[in-house]
């Protein structure tokens, strides 16, 4: 079964009533967690950026303190899972002010992370391609954001 396009769904919602179009969202929020997620965002955390912003640093630090850190191999498997569900929350998002500011923040617990990341290639590269990620993102911010982020991706870099 192909699925319908954007226009085609688009359209068709235009000929719904409220009370079908309530009853599809809840349907979809059922099917798929990731659904549920952006609904929930959308619903409750979109007006208040900052919180939602929040909310993500204090899962983020969840995450890493569940690290295991016997060996690399294993650290390497969370540090991507966190990375990867840090990516998803910045898509619920949208705003590349909350990118940055993400990405940023987990750049900063990478980099005082224990045992170092330094010692291994693998998370070196990731760390890397963040820092490489979160500089093209702040070109495409606003003049003030851009010089304040800078600064802040200027320390990552300097005590790499």
């Amino acid at each position: 079964m192909k699925p319908a396009s954007i226009a085609q769904i688009r359209k068709d919602l235009t000929h719904r009533s409220p009370a079908e179009l309530e009853a599809l969202v809840l349907r979809m929020a059922k099917f798929k967690k990731e659904n549920k997620e952006l609904l929930s965002y959308l619903l409750f955390d979109s007006d208040y950026e900052p919180g939602y912003i929040d909310s993500v640093k204090r899962h983020l630090d969840e995450g890493f303190e569940t690290v295991n850190t016997t060996n690399y191999y294993y650290a390497k498997k969370t540090i991507r899972k966190l990375l990867r569900q840090t990516k998803k929350y910045i898509r619920y998002s949208q705003r590349p002010e909350t990118e940055v500011e993400l990405l940023l923040y987990f750049c900063r617990k990478l980099q005082t992370f224990k045992p170092s990341i330094f010692k291994n290639k693998t998370l070196t590269n990731l760390y890397n391609r963040q820092l490489a990620l979160i500089s093209k993102r702040i070109e495409k911010l606003h003049e003030d954001l851009q010089h304040d982020y800078s600064l802040e991706l200027e320390q990552l870099q300097k005590s790499n």
